[in-house]
């Protein structure tokens, strides 16, 4: 499987590339954008059901229902403080996101578990949120202005404390791959490399598509493949046979909330909410089972 990280690091670092320079002669609209998140960016998450179902094993459930219930009362209810809160909760979902960014792009070859490795994890995973934030600001303030939140209304968010926030990204990477072997450095540098490239030469949502549809979900479904069987060719058509009804759910739920939202605001804008709102109730659950399942794997 690490190989197969390796070359997925370097495939990526080549889309980076080639697709940078399209960014003026393609017109890679929203819509687009959106198709991706819903077909690859999600399809990531299209298994907590099954891992669910190992975590009620462990806690002795037998109902599944118990699972589904909680996991949509959760999602509710981040969409519920997100109308009440907007401002709190969007802050909350960068923070989550940094973390959650920077430990499942990496922790696939991090076999010690020790408390600096997750401060690390989550300035690696900033790169991702601040990178928009440095090259394109009024572009990425404006998506936030659509969310409600101008995030630069705080004088801290200045060039100086973003650069120094890129640069606390790429001393992480360098630290979580100490003692490993060159691939794994390889890896973690073209991937901050790949992060900087696609967010200096394309817009904001063009390069957040890309990276969390080809990088951050293909990596954590990897993962998921060789769960699911030691062979690469069987377990890509587990995955796709197990990830697809919860993928169509979860894509209808959001054209049915995009349609919804569209009588009230602009296309663009019910897109933009509904991408990030959505993916932010999805988010909290989806890292909360994880936690769970790796606090209690060893009891099943």
């Amino acid at each position: 499987m690490r190989s197969i990280n390796f070359k997925h690091s370097i495939i990526f670092f080549y889309l980076s590339i080639l697709v940078s320079p399209l960014n003026k002669i393609l017109d890679l609209n929203l819509i687009i954008c959106l198709f991706l998140i819903l077909i690859i960016g999600i399809s990531h998450g299209s298994l907590d059901n099954i891992k669910g179902k190992k975590l009620l094993k462990i806690f002795g459930f037998k109902s599944e229902y118990i699972f589904y219930i909680t996991y949509l009362a959760i999602s509710s209810l981040i969409i519920l403080l997100w109308v009440i809160f907007p401002n709190t909760v969007l802050f909350l979902f960068l923070i989550v996101a940094c973390y959650h960014f920077g430990k499942e792009d990496t922790v696939f070859f991090i076999e010690k578990k020790i408390f600096l490795n997750e401060l690390l994890y989550f300035f690696k995973g900033s790169s991702v949120i601040v990178a928009p934030l440095l090259f394109h600001r009024q572009e990425t303030n404006e998506i936030f202005e659509t969310l409600n939140f101008n995030i630069f209304e705080n004088s801290l968010f200045n060039d100086g404390f973003l650069i120094t926030i890129l640069f606390l990204g790429f001393v992480s990477s360098l630290f979580l791959s100490n003692n490993k072997n060159i691939n794994y450095k390889t890896v973690m540098m073209t991937d901050f490399i790949s992060i900087l490239i696609i967010n200096f030469f394309l817009s904001p949502i063009l390069a957040f598509t890309l990276y969390f549809c080809f990088l951050h979900s293909v990596r954590h479904s990897i993962a998921l493949i060789f769960e699911l069987d030691r062979s690469l060719k069987n377990g890509f058509k587990k995955f796709i046979r197990k990830a697809i009804p919860l993928t169509l759910i979860t894509g209808f739920v959001f054209i049915v909330a995009i349609y919804f939202l569209n009588n009230f605001y602009e296309l663009n804008e019910a897109i933009y909410k509904v991408i990030f709102i959505g993916l932010a109730s999805l988010t909290f659950p989806h890292i909360l089972l994880e936690y769970l399942i790796g606090k209690n794997e060893k009891r099943s």
